[in-house]
């Protein structure tokens, strides 16, 4: 194709494509993953309760930009949480998933394809798309730091500017107790010790009532000690970690399961919008430029947007 392929539907992808689209260009969107989103993410359960949503990822955007906090006032599918902080949290509806789904409502994205290369090729760009192989005039990488030498080669010029920027990995729990069980708190950060935080993912607008769900986040020292281990072993180990801070007992659970998150926290994020080559046709960005935040993700893409749709060439 002509035009620009972005790779990553997470919210930094998103926010770029969308600008991009909106202006007239051609552009597509490629994904490893089964769903848009990235780390905006909604898992279902279905259990002897009812059906259950949890959002296992991110839990909420606070939007500092004027511009993002008028998308998202204006979304039906946003609503602010009432979990007690000074400026707006918004979630998504249903679930935080339904957030970057709306924003790529009209665009083209492919998911559950993965890129494994993208290299020079004549004037703009060759990207290997599972067994395909297209071409683009320009290509935007949103995935996280650590994967992107794999994508544009080692030799790449970019790659040293990459060297500052740390992440670290977040294994979360997700789990359900009965209707009625007693909640202490909607939201907490635990000044230390092995969870960094804790929400009762059920007290957000339009989630099921029919259980109690939180939503518990391992610290980066814990999730690194345990990353490697399977799902159901991590479940076992957060459950009584989760129930001794709501003082519940860990046997009343209706479900527990556990996701691994290996590239989840900016830790030390590069410090500007994006990189860019040589040719101004390559652009890298994501969280990992600005912040560990959801909104940090939007304006690295759409700064990129804005970098593209402003070139002479554009």
């Amino acid at each position: 194709m002509s035009g620009t392929i972005v790779i990553g539907a997470g919210m930094a992808g998103i926010a770029c494509a969308r600008a991009l689209h909106d202006a007239g260009r051609a552009v597509r969107v490629l994904d490893k993953g089964r769903g848009i989103g990235g780390r905006m993410a909604t898992r279902r359960a279905d259990t002897v309760a009812g059906a259950l949503r949890f959002d296992h990822g991110a839990q909420y955007v606070a939007a500092r930009d004027p511009a993002f906090d008028a998308l998202l006032a204006s979304m039906p599918e946003a609503a602010i949480w009432d979990d007690g902080a000074a400026h707006p949290h918004y979630v998504g509806l249903p679930g935080m998933s339904g957030l970057p789904r709306a924003m790529a409502a009209g665009l083209d994205v492919t998911s559950g394809v993965e890129v494994t290369a993208i290299r020079p090729f004549d004037t703009g760009w060759q990207v290997t798309a599972g067994a395909d192989i297209l071409a683009a005039d320009r290509v935007v990488v949103t995935v996280p730091a650590p994967q992107v030498a794999r994508l544009i080669g080692a030799d790449n010029p970019l790659v040293p500017a990459l060297s500052p920027v740390a992440m670290a990995p977040c294994v979360t729990l997700m789990a359900a107790f009965p209707a009625g069980t007693p909640a202490p708190f909607v939201s907490r950060t635990p000044p230390n010790g092995p969870l960094a935080f804790i929400v009762r993912d059920s007290s957000k607008p339009d989630r099921p009532q029919v259980a109690t769900t939180w939503v518990a986040q391992a610290s980066p020292d814990w999730s690194a000690a345990h990353i490697e281990e399977d799902k159901a072993q991590i479940a076992d180990r957060m459950l009584p970690l989760l129930c001794a801070a709501i003082d519940t007992d860990p046997n009343a659970a209706l479900h527990a399961d556990a996701h691994r998150w290996r590239y989840a926290r900016v830790t030390t994020p590069l410090g500007r919008p994006f990189l860019r080559d040589g040719t101004g046709t390559l652009h890298l960005g994501g969280d990992w430029c600005l912040g560990a935040r959801v909104a940090a993700a939007w304006d690295s893409g759409t700064a990129i947007a804005r970098d593209i749709l402003g070139s002479s060439d554009a």
